[in-house]
């Protein structure tokens, strides 16, 4: 009896040691895929940058982001302000290196939120057609019939201005082309042979659904979700702009920008930092998408 309980344990630490290994090498696989790809390197390089500045930037920022230093107003890029100040004497770069926080609090939060709300809903109209597909399709189409700034425009100006506002304007202008995307692979998989052997098996639509339709919808999701963030960037450097992003005296890029547009002519580094800050970032992510198609899109091969 102790034997065969020693050899059950021998046999499922070496499973668990197999599918660890598998694991590992597929993850080596898909970063060399990416590496190979040499603008997708670039953009997944500048990302890993953009994390790391945001995990770190207490400790990379050489001055607080919101002390005033009147004296220094102005001050073009130096040794001791790389990007220059402010107009009030803050220091560009460390606002920078703390907007980056807030960018990606943006993004990330908008990304987790828009993925599985327009996956559900769109595999479940695709699956089930019909009124079920009608009506969520209709809803669909009214988000998706408005400019998505002016959109979010609307939803901000209605609820206030405000960090987690923006946040939720931008979710409810982001998920309908994930969801129509979602949709049209459910569309083309629900009456594919391995569905309707796992249907003639008494398997429920909602095991369908989760088991067979969801994975095979997410790799299309996860690429349009990491497209969208430059759009997403955009957008809340755009409502930022506005005013109706991030509140001063936080070093959101938009707001900087929007408060630096008076003193642009005579002093150009007050807009030009920011402003590259967003087309860097909105390009990195771009360039991680179109790798991303090229390597979990079967078609694109």
């Amino acid at each position: 009896m102790t034997a065969s309980l020693d050899l059950l344990h021998a046999s499922s630490t070496r499973e668990r040691v197999a599918r660890y290994r598998r694991t590992l090498s597929r993850i080596g696989h898909f970063l060399w895929q990416m590496a190979c790809n040499p603008l997708t390197a670039i953009g997944g390089g500048i990302i890993l940058l953009l994390l790391i500045v945001a995990l770190f930037a207490p400790w990379i920022a050489p001055y607080p982001p919101l002390i005033q230093d009147l004296n220094n107003a102005l001050t073009p890029p130096n040794a001791q302000h790389w990007f220059g100040t402010d107009e009030f004497g803050r220091d560009i770069f460390s606002r920078l290196v703390w907007g980056a926080r807030i960018t990606l609090y943006i993004v990330m939060l908008v990304s987790i939120t828009v993925g599985p709300l327009g996956l559900l809903l769109g595999v479940t109209a695709g699956y089930f057609g019909g009124k079920v597909d009608s009506v969520l399709m209709r809803v669909t189409d009214i988000f998706i019939s408005f400019p998505s700034l002016v959109l979010a425009l609307a939803f901000v100006a209605a609820l206030g201005p405000g960090l987690e506002h923006v946040v939720m304007a931008i979710t409810l202008t982001a998920w309908p082309p994930i969801a129509r995307l979602a949709r049209a692979e459910a569309l083309s998989l629900r009456q594919a042979d391995f569905v309707s052997a796992v249907r003639l098996q008494g398997a429920s639509s909602l095991r369908i659904l989760w088991k067979h339709i969801v994975p095979l919808c997410l790799p299309s999701v996860i690429i349009r979700i990491t497209m969208n963030m430059a759009g997403i960037i955009l957008t809340a450097a755009g409502l930022g702009f506005l005013g109706l992003g991030a509140q001063p005296p936080d070093p959101e890029w938009g707001a900087m920008i929007a408060s630096g547009r008076t003193y642009m002519l005579e002093c150009w580094w007050v807009v030009t930092v920011p402003g590259l800050a967003i087309l860097i970032n909105s390009l990195a992510f771009n360039f991680l998408g179109d790798g991303l198609r090229d390597i979990l899109d079967p078609r694109s091969e």
